[in-house]
């Protein structure tokens, strides 16, 4: 077995190497470690995140740097600020029983006059994300003339990122001279693109299949109508109590929605998207972090770069449409050797995207059914006992209490002490999933029972009809503005895709009236159409939008109006 020892770093390096309980090198560490030592070569390492692809190329980096001068001498570039903070947090620890290395982390959502004046205390190691890095270039205040080594960490999520333009500006003002090194969980068409303009003759290393997911991780998915897509959500994580899960959407509405509903439903839960300031977003990373979450459900473009341990689940409330994506999601789980498991929730029209990713990662996608309400409640008193049994007691403290507990529960036999233990921590639950639905798919049109109902107090009519030749699942809305208020059918849509910022909803049919209207949105997005419109201004009125069917009870006798119906997605 390999040791760190046998690598060739050096004795103070591997005393903090030591304190951080590191013992064996992982796969990546092995070959880049070494690789890095004896040739002057570029590389590319290509291995799946949570790899331990920050120490491959940290370590000997540190090594290498001379600890005499106060120049810039090692460039790394991350895709977000998150990960940026921790490689430098990484490279620290490893040195700390160096002395003279200094690592400075910059990027955007913090002072540039703090990073300005951190920069001209000479760090030999600069930890930066692409957009500040080139600002402070063309500022004049980060000098990189000097620099023997560039790092790209995770070049595959900068350029999905769009930082292409901002890395492209940074490879050219950097030395011609400089070792270039990149790694990167996949080998996109851009990632090669970087490599072959600015890498010479590189050495590439790679860990398991290029573009592929790990071992590790187990790929589930569970096909549900769409309208259930919410409620299987709940049933996975009553399932797994224990979870500590990142679940992905499509869009932050979706993840607003998502997370909003999960704590209105009691669970520890928040979300992270791309309206949060960076101070609710450290916020809520921090919460995260510590565990004070179970559940952060987050978009693609605000999880980038995120570097989490210990996550149990990834669930993709909605599928990406690249499997290289799907990648990324799943490999958020499963770090450091540890086992993992990947969840999808899938409709049936679906299931092509479902072979895809198995095409493309080589993994093996397994189709689950959706828990019942009897195993959910199994599973949960089963956890509730395990705690039970392995909660620690402290017998100083507690034998004061015994004796007047005793006494107070003489009258009770143990089984009957067994029962209302059992119905005090689990009534919620047996009564949540009284009479619960099949959520699987194959189960037809989902019966409606008092846990059922979907959303209690805005339930919703809704209709299925075929928009561009796939069918659909369309919720009708009652909108407070009509003909004389200037509404046509084309500021419908407008007023969809401004206020939602989302350009994708299909819109169903259109039933403009003098002083009011009606109109269809693909159900899914039911929910961030009525809170993105309610309240807002049309032509000097306040739009009220509520459910149809809630309406159409006030209305009661009032003859129906005739509907038309829109063009195809109104986009």
């Amino acid at each position: 077995m390999s040791t760190f020892n046998a690598l060739g770093l050096s004795p103070n390096l591997l005393k903090g190497i030591e304190d951080l309980n590191f013992i064996t090198p992982t796969p990546i560490q092995q070959k880049v470690i070494p690789t890095l030592f004896t040739t002057t070569s570029d590389v590319i390492g290509l291995a799946r995140t949570g790899t331990g692809k920050t120490a491959a190329f940290g370590l000997p980096l540190l090594d290498q740097t001379d600890i005499s001068s106060r120049v810039v001498q090692t460039l790394i570039l991350s895709p977000t600020r998150e990960l940026c903070v921790q490689i430098a947090k990484d490279l620290q620890s490893y040195s700390r029983h160096m002395g003279g290395i200094q690592v400075t982390s910059i990027y955007g959502g913090s002072s540039m006059d703090k990073q300005i004046q951190a920069l001209k205390r000479g760090p030999q190691i600069l930890v930066a994300t692409p957009g500040r890095m080139l600002d402070l270039i063309r500022r004049k205040a980060a000098k990189v003339h000097s620099i023997k080594n560039l790092v790209l960490d995770e070049a595959d999520e900068m350029l999905n990122m769009g930082f292409r333009e901002e890395l492209d500006e940074i490879l050219e003002t950097t030395p011609a001279g400089k070792r270039t090194l990149l790694f990167s969980a996949t080998m996109s068409s851009e990632v090669a693109r970087i490599s072959k303009n600015y890498l010479k003759t590189p050495e590439k290393i790679t860990i398991g299949k290029q573009n592929s997911g790990a071992e590790n991780i187990r790929h589930l998915y569970y096909q549900v109508h769409n309208r259930d897509r919410y409620d299987a959500l709940k049933r996975i994580a009553d399932i797994h109590p224990q979870i500590y899960g990142l679940i992905f959407c499509r869009t932050r509405a979706e993840a607003r929605e998502v997370s909003q509903k999960l704590m209105a439903d009691g669970y520890s839960a928040d979300a992270l998207h791309g309206e949060l300031s960076q101070a609710q977003r450290d916020h809520v990373m921090n919460r995260f972090r510590s565990g004070a979450l179970q559940m952060l459900v987050a978009t693609d473009v605000a999880a980038r770069g995120l570097d989490v341990s210990d996550i149990s689940h990834v669930i993709n409330y909605t599928l990406p449409d690249d499997p290289e994506i799907y990648t990324h999601r799943s490999g958020r789980t499963g770090r450091a050797e540890k086992s993992g498991t990947c969840i999808s929730l899938i409709t049936d029209r679906e299931t092509r995207k479902i072979q895809q990713i198995q095409q493309t990662t080589g993994s093996k996608c397994e189709k689950m059914p959706v828990p019942t309400g009897e195993e959910v409640c199994t599973r949960q008193i089963y956890n509730m006992i395990h705690r039970m049994e392995n909660t620690p007691v402290d017998e100083e403290k507690i034998s004061p209490f015994m004796e007047t507990v005793s006494k107070k529960l003489e009258w009770m036999t143990k089984e009957d002490i067994i029962k209302h233990f059992v119905s005090t921590e689990f009534n919620r639950f047996l009564k949540y999933y009284e009479n619960a639905p099949d959520l699987n798919k194959h189960s037809g049109k989902a019966e409606t029972t008092n846990r059922g109902k979907r959303e209690k107090g805005t339930q919703r009519k809704r209709q299925t009809r075929k928009t561009n030749g796939n069918e659909r699942e369309f919720t009708r809305f009652f909108l407070n503005v009509g003909k004389k208020d200037g509404l046509i059918a084309k500021k419908v849509i407008g007023l969809v895709n401004d206020h939602t910022k989302i350009r994708n909803i299909a819109i169903g049919e259109i039933d403009l009236k003098d002083s009011f209207s009606f109109f269809e949105v693909d159900a899914q997005f039911g929910n961030t159409i009525q809170q993105s419109l309610h309240g807002k201004p049309f032509n000097g009125r306040e739009m009220i939008i509520q459910a149809a069917e809630v309406r159409e009870k006030q209305k009661k006798g009032k003859k129906k109006h005739k509907q038309f119906t829109s063009t195809d997605n109104r986009k």
